[in-house]
């Protein structure tokens, strides 16, 4: 039985290589139960619930892969149930292979036909996208890519079978052309690319059927879909006889001439988010009050880093700078800095700190340009946290935007191991990766988020549950999957 995404806790994501294994193993252990007959009648089922009152036929496209063997189990249990099917496929029977040949006989064998095209001017009920799973490695084009536009172009339901065709199942990304799925039924477990990059635009509603097949025996997977909060993101409840000084001291630095907002939006993120005490040190030192949220406190920041200054001067020259003792709970710097030597100086002093250390915006942009800065950031002992958008990512890495988004997952992982840090690569389905290799992907969220000051919030929300007490990794999934405020149904 197909169940939604969302009712799902932390599910595991399988690359397109994990799929392949596990299906093998299943066929060594189980040779008489086969997967692709599962899948159809999965397929079928779902289908039956999404078919429109048009009293059209199904249109279902045939690949030439298991994916098209899939659809064409599909299109069997339909016949059977009453619907008329439109089957389309070029595919060459003798060159399917054995699982999909069996599935392309028992449609054939039920009195099915399959047609070269898909036929003009017809109205469906349903379009069932069979052409390509998670094996694709290449761009779609000719009459696939084709079919896929005169899909896209009609005014009914489209389900797609593991993945929509033309979608990476790895990255995300469009390999040329992609079907717009309103709904995605993904077989044995989620795949990363669902998620992430152009995923969330293709897929429609995520459904997912194990077919019977138990998850402990598909191999370990480094990637979660973060779905809802566990417990382990949350904080314990506060008690009565409770005070400020248990909450965490939040240090903010950033906010230059013309661009002080960004660390105000970070402050009252982090009030917002159960913060004890923060303290902005705001490098325009005009402001020295927040009207809006008047709890927000003013310092230079150079005193807020006093100590942490002394150490950088006392070892400059030091290949390894003794960690500053830190007065602060946690510390964040980025929101609105900008590129000057003062900026500059002030990262440096926030890197010796020995606290916890949330890295945004410019922060990011001065460890772009400066492989010493990069360097100590990369030998820090204490919890490092990156918050990049892709440009940020591009540089931090010496790579071009589109590189980061046609791999967003590999980015990610790169960044947290370059710089011993927990990292989230934010945009459509934002990748918090860890080191060690472990990454989420979000499901909250949306475009609401392409906003300027929607990542100064993020700095704010990770750095105030990082001033509680929550652990790196934990509190910047936490504050990932709050950010986006909402998950899509």
């Amino acid at each position: 039985m197909p169940i939604t995404l969302l009712s799902l806790v932390s599910p595991p994501l399988f690359m397109a290589a994990d799929i392949r294994a596990g299906e093998r193993q299943w066929l060594a252990t189980h040779p008489n139960d086969a997967l692709m007959e599962k899948a159809g009648a999965a397929a079928a089922e779902l289908a039956v619930t999404l078919a429109s009152e048009s009293g059209g036929p199904v249109l279902i496209l045939v690949g030439p892969g298991n994916n098209g063997g899939d659809a064409l189990v599909a299109a069997r249990r339909l016949v059977a149930q009453g619907f008329r099917v439109v089957v389309v496929s070029r595919a060459n029977p003798a060159g399917l292979p054995p699982d999909a040949a069996h599935a392309w006989a028992g449609w054939r064998e039920c009195g099915g036909s399959i047609v070269a095209d898909i036929p003009a001017s017809q109205r469906y009920c349903l379009v069932i996208d069979g052409l390509f799973g998670v094996g694709l490695q290449r761009d779609v084009t000719g009459d696939e890519a084709r079919w896929i536009a005169q899909a896209n172009a009609l005014n009914c339901p489209k389900l797609a079978l593991d993945m929509p065709s033309g979608l990476d199942s790895d990255s995300g990304r469009i390999r040329g052309c992609a079907l717009r799925a309103d709904h995605t039924l993904s077989f044995l477990g989620l795949k990363p690319g669902l998620l992430t990059a152009d995923g969330p635009d293709h897929a429609g509603k995520l459904h997912l059927d194990a077919l019977g097949v138990d998850p402990a025996a598909l191999p370990a997977t480094a990637g979660i879909a973060l779905t809802q909060l566990e417990s382990r993101h949350r904080l314990a409840p506060r008690a009565r006889n409770s005070h400020k000084g248990q909450f965490g001291h939040v240090g903010i630095v950033g906010g230059s001439n013309g661009m002080v907002g960004a660390c105000l939006i970070a402050g009252r993120a982090a009030l917002q988010q159960g913060a004890g005490v923060v303290t902005l040190g705001t490098l325009d030192d005009r402001i020295v009050v927040d009207y809006d949220e008047p709890r927000l406190m003013f310092a230079a920041p150079e005193n807020m880093l006093e100590a942490q200054l002394s150490v950088v001067v006392a070892d400059s020259s030091a290949l390894q700078p003794r960690p500053a003792p830190c007065g602060w709970s946690v510390l964040a710097i980025g929101p609105g800095l900008g590129q000057s030597t003062r900026a500059h100086a002030l990262l440096e002093a926030a890197l010796a700190a020995s606290c916890p250390l949330v890295l945004d915006a410019d922060a990011l942009n001065l460890l772009a340009v400066d492989p010493e800065l990069a360097s100590q950031a990369a030998r820090r002992s204490s919890p490092t946290l990156l918050t990049p958008h892709p440009g940020e990512a591009a540089r931090l890495l010496g790579m071009r935007s589109a590189d980061i988004q046609a791999n967003r997952i590999a980015a990610a992982c790169r960044l947290s191991a370059q710089y011993h840090a927990h990292v989230a690569l934010k945009g459509a389905g934002t990748v918090i990766a860890h080191p060690g290799g472990r990454y989420a992907i979000n499901t909250s969220g949306g475009p609401w988020l392409a906003q300027a000051g929607a990542g100064d919030r993020l700095t704010g929300m990770a750095a105030a549950l990082l001033g509680q007490g929550m652990d790196a990794a934990n509190a910047l999934e936490a504050a990932v999957w709050l950010h986006g405020g909402v998950s899509p149904a």
